[in-house]
């Protein structure tokens, strides 16, 4: 009884210690899976999207549970910018938006992060745009973990805040004569990532 009573014990340490060496670790965004993208109001009367095409980013120190132990840096090529039309896309990455030339990324670094409920947490962090550096929060949604074997595994999480782009010196703009911009000031930045353990 005691062999079986310690071989059993032996066995729930040895579960216990494979789990928490799968969720303790880095995690690598996989670009393949994931999605960075922006909304804005065109018009005052309908909303525009568009992504990155070129983007990278990790989460490290993050173990399934503890979100405030994990960090979070992402990095956006800004000259990879798509919204599916070529005349556009050229002139957000001239000097009225983005500027490409002069400024090739839009960073992302953690600052703090605030766990919640339901997987669902804050983190707030400095964004870097057009050499400037602002703190914002995003809303975090954690939509889970799937083990993948040989003790690599797949996360993935949802984040959205909403920036003044006027703060960071995007600031072209053209008043309507009925009232209201061509674009507005308010954008969504919208993430939809799924991370790969890294081994």
């Amino acid at each position: 009884m005691k062999k079986v009573l310690f071989v059993v014990v032996i066995g729930m340490m040895l579960v216990s210690m494979s789990a928490s060496s799968l969720f303790a670790a880095d995690w690598a965004i996989d670009p393949v899976h994931s999605n960075v993208g922006f909304k804005v109001t065109h018009m005052v009367i309908s909303k525009v999207k568009g992504q990155f095409d070129d983007f990278s980013g990790t989460i490290k120190n993050f173990d399934g549970e503890k979100f405030s132990d994990a960090s979070v840096e992402v990095t956006v090529q800004t000259a990879s910018v798509n919204t599916q039309n070529d005349r556009r896309d050229g002139h957000l990455r001239s000097g009225d938006f983005f500027g490409a030339d002069s400024f090739p990324t839009i960073t992302f670094v953690s600052t703090k992060v605030t766990p919640a409920k339901d997987g669902k947490f804050q983190v707030t962090g400095n964004l870097t745009m057009r050499g400037v550096t602002k703190p914002v929060t995003l809303d975090v949604v954690y939509n889970g973990m799937v083990p993948m074997g040989d003790g690599k595994a797949k996360a993935g999480f949802s984040a959205t805040t909403t920036i003044n782009r006027q703060d960071w010196g995007v600031s072209w703009s053209k008043n309507l004569d009925a009232g209201g911009l061509v674009v507005s000031d308010d954008v969504d930045l919208i993430f939809e990532l799924e991370l790969n353990k890294e081994s």
